[in-house]
Formats: structure tokens, C-alpha cells, sequence
């Protein structure tokens, strides 16, 4: 490790995955890093460790973790001010998963010590170009969500954003290159329909997003 590297146990999403283990009555014994992926500054980006440690009823937790942290993800809907007709915003980018170029609604990992509405508007600007301000969000879950809880630390907060626009403003999104090249994005923003974005997504937050935002307009609205 470079004097330039964050070390694992003194990053924010460590230590704060830790104290939420220790508030729920878990003893970690002892941890093995795998793999540590840090962003070019050094800060720790997330990892892959073996956990030992105890229950408060006796047993052994599940030992793999993929520490990642909290994310943020953003659904943006652009309403053409003329037509009243609604596009979204999407991202694609190929994923690990299947390799595959996948469309997911721009998104974001959040560091401890982070405010997850300050880095979902900075996430904007930086993955498809939009220039918004914290208090511009709903927030869409009032408490963190675990995609994956028998795995990773994951936590996900979800937003959506509405704005009006004209259709020039709203395609001028379409086909953007963006992302960061020092941590390996190479995206392309996507401008579709809310029809089209629905099959274009197969990633199960971007699901639920889709679901969460038609939920406040048929019951709230």
C-alpha cells in the first residue's frame, strides 16, 4: 500500500458498516481482504472480504462481503412543455454481470461521510449532463434499502426529478459521452420513453425506481 492509499479499516464505509454491525450485537473476530479497489486519489471504492464473526444467539454469520457502501440512484423525467409527453434519462454502459451493454437511471456510490441527495445531484452532472441542486430531488425511500443482504452492505437511496423542457432541450441528452475515465466509466446517456425505458432496464434497482415514481403519481397525485 502506497502512503497515498486509504487503509481498509480507516475508510468511512468500513468504519461505518462496522458500527452498525457492532449496534446489532454482532462480535467480528477477525477479517480477510480479498480485494480492494480504490478510486485514483486512493480512497477506498469498495472490496471483498471474509468476515468472521458471532450472532447474539451463538452462531456464525454468513462470512462473504462485498463491501460497497451506500449508492445513490436518480430517475430523471423530462416533460416536453408543448406535448406534456415524459422521457427519461437513462445510462448505458456494459456491466460486469453478463458484459452486455446495459441501461440503468443514472446512479452513484456515497461515501460515509457524504449526503446522498449532495451526491445524487453531483452524479447528474457528471453522468448525463444535468445541472440541478440537492433540493431539486425527492427523495423516494425513507429509509435505506439493501439490495442485497445476505452478500453486501449495500444501501440504496432513491430519487426522481421532473422537468420541464422543449423537445430540443430534451434530445439535446441523447447519445451524450460521458463518465469518468479514471475509474473506468465509459457511458453514453440515452434519452426514451417511459414504455421504452421499462424494457430497455434490467437491473433491479432501475426497476424499482420505475416503480416507485409511477406509485407517487397514481396514489398521491
Amino acid at each position: 500500500m502506497s502512503k497515498h492509499e486509504e487503509p481498509l479499516q480507516e475508510s468511512p464505509k468500513f468504519r461505518f458498516w462496522k458500527s452498525q454491525m457492532e449496534a446489532n450485537g454482532i462480535k467480528i473476530n477477525g477479517i480477510n481482504d480479498f480485494y480492494i479497489r480504490r478510486r485514483h486519489n486512493g480512497e477506498v471504492l469498495f472490496a471483498m472480504l471474509e468476515v468472521d464473526a458471532d450472532t447474539p444467539e451463538g452462531d456464525k454469520i454468513p462470512p462473504a462481503l462485498f463491501l460497497k457502501g451506500h449508492a445513490v440512484s436518480m430517475m430523471v423525467c423530462l416533460i416536453d412543455k408543448d406535448t406534456r409527453q415524459k422521457f427519461v434519462v437513462l445510462v448505458k454502459q456494459r456491466r460486469i454481470a453478463d458484459g452486455s451493454q446495459t441501461y440503468e437511471h443514472p446512479a452513484g456510490m456515497v461515501d460515509a461521510s457524504d449526503l446522498p441527495d449532495e451526491v445524487a445531484a453531483r452524479e447528474l452532472e457528471e453522468e448525463i449532463g444535468l445541472i440541478v441542486t440537492a433540493n431539486e430531488l425527492t427523495k423516494l425511500n425513507s429509509q435505506v434499502w439493501h439490495p442485497s443482504t445476505g452478500t453486501s452492505d449495500e444501501g440504496m437511496h432513491f430519487f426522481y426529478i421532473e422537468k420541464e423542457m422543449s423537445r430540443d432541450d430534451i434530445m439535446s441528452f441523447h447519445l451524450k459521452n460521458m463518465g469518468n475515465q479514471a475509474e473506468f466509466e465509459r457511458i453514453t446517456s440515452v434519452v426514451a420513453t417511459i414504455p421504452e425505458a421499462q424494457k430497455l432496464i434490467t437491473n433491479v434497482n432501475g426497476l424499482l425506481l420505475n416503480f416507485l415514481h409511477k406509485f407517487i403519481h397514481v396514489f398521491v397525485s
